[in-house]
Parts: C-alpha cells; structure tokens; sequence
C-alpha cells in the first residue's frame, strides 16, 4: 500500500484551521495536553477564533469523545492521547543503526469483516509498516519502538532480507520522491508564512505529513532527502509561536 500525497506539491493548498482544529492543534502540541477554558479563549484569538466558535467546538469535541472536561480544564480523550504519542514520534522518531534486516508481518487470516481489516491495515501503517501485497507488510528494521501489539494469533512476524537491493524495494513500497517534494512545498510555506495563523496551518499540514514520512534508514533514501529538515524546521517554528504568541513554553 502506497501513501497518497499530492501529484503537485507546488501548488499545495492548505485549509484553513477550523475551531475544531485550532483546539487539537493546540492541545497535541501541548504537553501534558490539558488548558483551562480561559487559556484555550485567549490562545485562539491570534487565529481569528471567537470565544462563541470556541466554546461550541468544545461542546460538539466533548460530546464526541474528543475531549474530556474536569473543573473547566479541557484535556485529549484516551483516543487522541495515542494521536499525540504517534505525532510526538513522528517529529522525533528513534532509530537504530541499520544491518540489513528487514521487519516482515504475515496476515494468515481470512474472512474478516471490512471494518476489521480496515482497523489492521491503519494500525500497520501507523507502525510504518509497507504492504508488498496483500497480507504481506514489511519495513526495515532500523526503528526503536514497541513491536505491532495485540494484532491477534493471526499474524506472524518475521525477520527478513530482500534478496534483491534493499533501495529497489523501498522505493516499491513508498513514494519517497513524491514525499520529498511536498515536504519541499511545506518548507517553503513555513518559511513565507505571514501571521500566526498562516503559520499554523503549514505546521499542522508539516506535521500530518511527517506521520507518513516511513523513516527509512539513510541508504535507502533519495539524496537531498528533506525528512530532518522538515522535523527541524517544524520544532523550531513550533517551539517560537507557543512561546512568542501563545505564551506557553
């Protein structure tokens, strides 16, 4: 399974922040991710969020489990702190030095229902994992995380190594040229960002992209490979609007 990114990235458009995702944006950058309503009024202001916009988000994000209420802070939902634990990966992710091994997940189920399969497939993918066809995932095994848990006795894992050159497979298996260009897109659009809000949104969209980045080890990518400059350029960025903008270190 391929990732899909834009077949243009020059011409990126990036959406506009909604109360909705001004709020998460807020609360998954922030750590421990919990602000009192008086705090989540002020920070939204700089992105053109009215208190009214704001508190009827959190009403519809709390009545949809995104968000839990206690004495009138808001805090992510169990769901959304594992969201927050994937992005903090994906802009710091762990690796090992690689020795050619290579992770390789067997599905030697069948007859499972669509839902099911759908919910493998995005925890797999979320792994970083990289369908060679169907029921067959593999990655290199150059990642320090916890191994796919409690994907069930229906699969198996294995350690492998290709018997054709390493680079070939990789670029089968992910779009690392297309990855590259729309990560060169959002690096432009950081840095010609105007206001707070312009901002925002390119760092939301860096960071949406750097969850598909497959961290692959440096043999494997294409020169020039913009996946360090992206995470570098994004926590800089970060780190000086929640200072400077948002008050909060």
């Amino acid at each position: 399974m391929r990732i899909d990114v834009p077949e243009h990235p020059a011409e990126l458009v990036l959406r506009p922040l909604s109360a909705r995702s001004v709020v998460l944006s807020l609360l998954l950058g922030t750590h421990p991710p919990e602000l009192p309503v008086r705090d989540l009024v002020r920070r939204v202001e700089p992105f053109g969020v009215a208190g009214s916009a704001l508190r009827a988000a959190l009403s519809r994000m709390t009545a949809a489990g995104d968000l839990v209420r206690s004495d009138g802070v808001y805090g992510l939902s169990d769901r959304l702190l594992a969201r927050q634990r994937r992005q903090d990966e994906a802009v710091h992710p762990e690796t090992r030095p690689w020795d050619g091994d290579w992770e390789l997940v067997v599905i030697t189920a069948t007859g499972r229902e669509p839902a099911e399969r759908a919910e493998l497939r995005a925890r797999l993918t979320a792994h970083r994992l990289a369908e060679l066809r169907e029921g067959v995932w593999l990655r290199p095994a150059n990642l320090l995380r916890p191994a796919p848990g409690a994907l069930g006795p229906a699969v198996q894992r294995f350690t492998t190594r290709p018997a054709g050159p390493d680079a070939e497979l990789a670029a089968r298996l992910w779009p690392l040229q297309a990855w590259a260009r729309t990560a060169g897109a959002l690096l432009a659009r950081i840095a010609e960002a105007s206001g707070p809000a312009d901002r925002f949104t390119a760092l939301a969209a860096a960071v949406r992209h750097l969850l598909a980045d497959p961290v692959l080890p440096p043999a494997l990518l294409p020169a020039d490979w913009p996946g360090e400059a992206l995470r570098e350029r994004y926590t800089a960025h970060r780190r000086e609007l929640t200072e400077n903008v948002l008050g909060h270190a």
